[in-house]
C-alpha cells in the first residue's frame, strides 16, 4: 500500500466529483469521510455488544486495493449475522449517538424490505438522492447519507432447494414494487416476504452456505452471492483508512468469487495496478447530495 500512495493512488481520489442540483462540486471524498464517521459508529456500537459484523462488497474490494475506499466508491456496506440482527438492532437503539439514525422495517413498517439493505444507518444534517428508480425511502424519518446494513443468512446446500425458495420471492417482486410505486399500502406482503426469509434461514442453520437474505431479489441477478461459512466467517480485522474494521475471513476468496478472478490489482514490475477499465471507474449510487443540511440542495433556475 505504501507504493499505492506514493503512485498517487490516494490523491486520485478528489477528481471524482459528484452532482448537486446547485452545481456546486462535491468530491466523492468529501462524501467518503463524511460516510466514515457512520462506520466509526457502527464500529463503536458493535463492538461493545459484542455483535459480529463485517464490511462486504467493494468496501471490502476496498480493503484490499487500497486499504480503504475504492477512490471512486461512493457507498459503505456492512455485513450482520442472521443472530446477531435482533442484538444489533437493540444496540442501535440503547447505544447510537444521537448524530445518527437509523431506519429498519422492525422499527418502521414503510421501509423496503426488498431494497437491498436491511437496514440504512443515516447521519443527522445531511441529505441524499440515491440512485434508485422502482423503491424510493418511504421513512418519514430523513434521507441523511447513509451506510447499507445487510443480513447474512443461512443458505440451503442444496441448489435446487434454494433456487426454489428464491423463486417465491421472485414471483413477487414485481407485484411489492408496483404496490410502492402506485402508494398502494403493502405491509401484509411486507411482513410475509420477512419472515419467509427469516424462516427460510431457520430451516438451514446447519448449512455450509450463507448470503443476502433470499428477500433481496436483485442481487442474483448481478452477482452469484452464495459463498462458504467458512470463508465468511470468523470475521478478520483488516486495516481501512487508518482505522481497522472486520470483513471477510478469507477476502480475497470471497472478492475473486463475487467479482472475478481479475478484480484484485496487478504488480506490473513497478507499481500495483486497478484492473478496473478507467470507463467504469465512477460513482454510482448519488444522484444528489447535500452535506451541509437535511434539506435538497435547490435546483439551478
Amino acid at each position: 500500500m505504501k507504493d499505492e500512495k506514493k503512485n498517487g493512488c490516494i490523491r486520485q481520489r478528489d477528481e471524482y466529483i459528484l452532482k448537486t442540483y446547485n452545481g456546486e462540486p462535491v468530491t466523492v471524498r468529501q462524501l467518503q469521510l463524511e460516510i466514515l464517521e457512520i462506520m466509526d459508529e457502527i464500529h463503536r456500537v458493535c463492538v461493545k455488544n459484542n455483535i459480529k459484523y463485517g464490511l462486504m462488497a467493494g468496501s471490502a474490494l476496498g480493503i484490499v486495493n487500497y486499504k480503504g475506499f475504492i477512490p471512486w466508491d461512493d457507498d459503505m456496506d456492512v455485513i450482520v449475522p442472521r443472530e446477531d440482527w435482533d442484538r444489533f438492532i437493540e444496540a442501535m437503539k440503547k447505544d447510537l449517538s444521537d448524530k445518527f439514525y437509523f431506519q429498519c422495517y422492525e422499527t418502521d413498517k414503510r421501509f423496503n424490505v426488498i431494497n437491498g439493505p436491511t437496514m440504512k444507518v443515516r447521519k443527522k444534517n445531511t441529505w441524499m438522492e440515491e440512485v434508485n428508480f422502482l423503491l424510493k425511502n418511504r421513512c418519514k424519518s430523513g434521507n441523511g447519507i447513509f451506510i447499507d446494513v445487510i443480513i447474512y443468512d443461512n443458505i440451503s446446500d442444496s441448489k435446487l432447494k434454494f433456487e426454489l425458495n428464491y423463486t417465491v420471492i421472485k414471483l413477487l417482486m414485481p407485484i411489492y414494487v408496483l404496490l410502492d410505486n402506485l402508494r398502494i399500502p403493502h405491509n401484509g406482503l411486507s411482513r410475509f416476504i420477512r419472515w419467509y426469509s427469516w424462516k427460510y434461514s431457520r430451516r438451514n442453520e446447519n448449512s455450509t452456505l450463507v448470503s443476502q437474505p433470499i428477500s433481496v431479489p436483485w442481487e442474483k441477478f448481478l452477482h452469484e452471492p452464495v459463498f462458504k461459512k467458512e470463508d465468511v466467517y470468523p470475521f478478520k480485522l483488516y486495516e481501512f483508512e487508518g482505522r481497522q474494521y472486520y470483513s471477510y475471513n478469507n477476502i480475497e476468496k470471497v472478492l475473486k468469487q463475487w467479482y472475478g478472478p481479475n478484480c484484485l490489482k496487478k504488480w506490473d514490475g513497478k507499481k500495483w495496478v486497478e484492473t478496473l477499465p478507467v470507463e467504469k471507474r465512477k460513482p454510482k449510487h448519488t444522484a444528489n447530495l447535500n452535506l451541509k443540511s437535511d434539506k435538497p440542495q435547490k435546483a439551478d433556475k
